[in-house]
């Protein structure tokens, strides 16, 4: 027994050593995380004057990125439950015309003109209720009559860009009001009257106090999950790597909160992204409608067995994606500040993506919205930072696939390797 105990010992390698070391590290997660900051250090070096870097170049990296982002988080819950949602870029666009008609008294030619414009907030409700009929139309048939989603969305791509193309009769409609415009454009105190009240001038004073009221939160979030998890004898991060993380993202924080006081200060659209996070972090982490995401993601059969209503959770969940698709409408079309019959082309296409780059499972019930948002940002730093260095749209398009196809790759791999 002895001997055999000396086989074993000198049989561990430096690799299952290392292995011992990082139990309890989300490998997945906290790989997205370091190619984000790698990629953000790395166009801060090759982009000409460090153009990655100035504050305006982040301001408008987040409100470009908005409405995808917005779809990730939806996107990442039918993922996971092992869904696919191909009509949100066309949901999207039909969502903006709607909005124009109701936020705008529409031309002539449209043949709206009988329909007197609306109070702006009163255009986005009735956008996002627009938005929730789709997604009960769409989660009806994928729910309750038993269609692959696939073939339900595909459909839907198709219906409801003809119908935006209908609704707008290929013209445009605008300008939006400004408190419309606002969403998608505007920027929490751009005038800086709080800091010029208190002698600051050169920094936003409200983008900092978001800024550090953020990273506050961030790591009390954190410390509290830990102990959580300690309390009830789960596995957790090594202490040095937990410290490390969090400092990092700390700084990263308060690097562009910084940058973003240096130019309008805090957009809008960021405001409503980290509302959307915190919420349906929750959702997803703490709700029994969360939980059972998961499980029919992980094992439907085992979900149906444990009694929990298959169809009801689909259902909701196409509502939900339906609201989130009107929600990024209106945000693309407050952003434009105009409705167009083109809005949305592709949107599909960059949120499916962003969630798999995020570290989510193309078998389903693995995902995360904080990893969807992390996977939007990397692609959005990379286009953002091809675009700095004059790289063709072909190779964009290229490196592009490149990364998603890689990401899935890894996932594949790493499921491999834990069999």
């Amino acid at each position: 027994m002895q001997a055999m105990s000396n086989v074993k010992e000198q049989s561990s390698s430096p690799l299952d050593k290392l292995r011992s070391r990082l139990k309890g590290v989300d490998l997945r997660q906290n790989a997205i995380f370091l190619a984000l900051l790698t990629l953000i250090a790395y166009f801060a070096v090759t982009t000409p004057n460090h153009a990655s870097l100035t504050p305006d170049n982040w301001s408008n990296l987040v409100v470009q990125n908005g409405y995808i982002l917005v779809l990730a988080i939806g996107m990442v819950m039918i993922i996971i439950a092992g869904h696919i949602d191909l009509s949100v870029g066309s949901v999207a666009a039909f969502i903006g015309a709607a909005s124009g008609i109701l936020a705008v008294r529409p031309l002539e030619q449209n043949g709206w003109d009988w329909l007197p414009a609306s109070p702006w907030f009163v255009a986005i409700i009735g956008a996002i209720i627009i938005g929730a009929i789709v997604g009960m139309w769409q989660g009806f048939w994928v729910a309750y009559m038993g269609i692959p989603a696939f073939i339900v969305t595909l459909a839907g791509m198709l219906l409801f860009r003809g119908l935006a193309l209908m609704t707008l009769q290929n013209s445009n409609i605008g300008p939006f009001p400004d408190a419309f415009r606002a969403i998608g454009n505007g920027f929490v105190d751009k005038e800086n009257t709080l800091g010029k009240d208190f002698g600051i001038e050169t920094h936003n004073l409200v983008a900092l106090i978001i800024t550090a009221v953020g990273i506050l939160a961030l790591l009390w979030s954190s410390f509290a999950t830990r102990r959580g998890r300690i309390k009830y004898n789960q596995s957790v991060e090594p202490r040095t790597w937990f410290f490390v993380k969090n400092t990092l993202l700390a700084v990263m924080i308060g690097y562009v909160g910084n940058k973003l006081s240096q130019s309008s200060g805090i957009p809008w659209t960021l405001v409503l992204l980290i509302f959307l996070i915190v919420i349906y972090t929750i959702i997803m982490k703490q709700t029994t409608f969360g939980r059972h995401i998961y499980a029919i993601g992980g094992n439907l059969h085992a979900a149906v067995l444990s009694g929990i209503n298959v169809r009801r959770v689909n259902f909701w969940l196409f509502v939900n994606m339906g609201m989130l698709s009107a929600l990024s409408g209106i945000l693309i079309t407050a952003r434009m500040n105009s409705a167009v019959p083109k809005a949305g082309d592709g949107f599909e296409l960059d949120a499916i993506s962003s969630v798999f780059i995020g570290g989510a499972s193309v078998q389903g019930g693995v995902g995360t919205v904080t990893g969807s948002i992390v996977g939007g940002m990397i692609q959005g730093v990379l286009g953002n930072g091809m675009n700095l260095n004059s790289v063709g749209i072909d190779f964009q398009m290229t490196i592009k696939g490149l990364v998603l196809l890689f990401a899935v790759a890894f996932d594949v791999w790493s499921k491999r390797r834990t069999k």
